[in-house]
């Protein structure tokens, strides 16, 4: 895909790779963060343009990446981006997507059967599409040897016994029965709620509101500390404007107050905040000030990160 990047850092003892599987102008700032009026971008074009907004055609610039940590000795991968070849014909942009995630994660020293835990931090169609592969005409655990960490109120709304999250659209189904279901099958899925330990580095933490079961992975090690925050954040905007929604928030009020928690504890730990789909350099530091918060120094990933330990 175009713009297809492996980048890395260190914190601490935990190797982070980003790993980009595409990046580029996306849908419409209206679409995507409603709640943010024209204002909040003009005011910031300065910045946000060209790496977070397109101000010529009023789009956000978007990644599909995953993340790979390496923490304790195993492989841990944060979300698994939209798949390949898949059948969304109620999402356009992400009808027969042409992902390449296992050459992506290939090129950066990861094989499919090297990965100990894959964190799903919600089930949205694009952060769960790379879980399975099509193996003659059938889907299974694109990583076999993998726990898949399924936050447990969305595998309930998402799944058949909730009629796949109420939806109407075909992709509704389709998500969780090529993406979700065969893990279920293969008995890779460990279901949590509220806190998840998964090592001494790393914890899952529920932060709903985005879906019912949004989770963000905290990652502290030494002095350093970062926090995955899937789509609790889309654009930058919205650590500027917490209470600007994205037009996928199930629940705005809670997603907003889940919103500024993350944020509020990410200005007062000095952790590096990590979300899902950032362009650019991809994650920042937060401030808090006046009440608010304010952008800190942007990650310095390295473009050739070292070979895996």
């Amino acid at each position: 895909m175009a713009n297809e990047s492996v980048q890395g850092i260190v914190l601490g003892d935990v190797e982070v790779i980003r790993v980009v599987e595409w990046q580029g102008p996306f849908v419409s700032t209206a679409d995507l963060v409603p709640d943010a009026d024209a204002e909040m971008w003009k005011d910031n074009e300065e910045w946000l343009a060209p790496d977070h907004w397109e101000p010529e055609t009023d789009r956000m610039v978007v990644a599909v990446q995953t993340w790979v940590l390496r923490s304790g000795g195993r492989t841990v991968l944060v979300d698994t981006g939209v798949g390949h070849g898949r059948e969304r014909p109620d999402s356009p942009p992400f009808h027969h997507w042409r992902g390449d995630l296992l050459g992506a994660l290939a090129r950066a020293g990861v094989h499919p059967r090297d990965v100990d835990v894959v964190v799903n931090t919600h089930l949205h169609i694009d952060h769960v599409g790379g879980n399975t592969v099509d193996a003659a005409g059938e889907w299974v655990p694109a990583f076999p040897n993998a726990r898949y960490l399924v936050p447990a109120a969305d595998d309930f709304h998402f799944g058949p016994d909730n009629a796949y999250g109420g939806s109407r659209q075909q992709d509704g189904r389709q998500i969780y029965e090529d993406s979700v279901a065969p893990v279920h099958r293969a008995g890779q899925v460990v279901l949590w709620d509220g806190v998840h330990r998964i090592d001494e580095h790393l914890t899952l933490e529920s932060a709903p509101g985005h879906t019912p079961g949004s989770s963000v992975l905290r990652l502290a090690s030494g002095g350093d500390r970062a926090v995955f925050v899937g789509d609790l954040v889309h654009s930058p905007v919205q650590i500027l404007h917490p209470s600007c929604n994205s037009g996928a928030c199930r629940a705005p009020a809670q997603a907003a107050a889940s919103r500024r928690r993350i944020l509020q504890r990410a200005a007062d730990e000095r952790e590096l905040l990590v979300p899902a789909h950032f362009g650019g350099a991809g994650a920042v530091e937060v401030r808090g000030e006046g009440g608010g918060f304010v952008l800190g120094p942007w990650a310095a990933f390295d473009p050739n990160p070292r070979s895996p330990f």
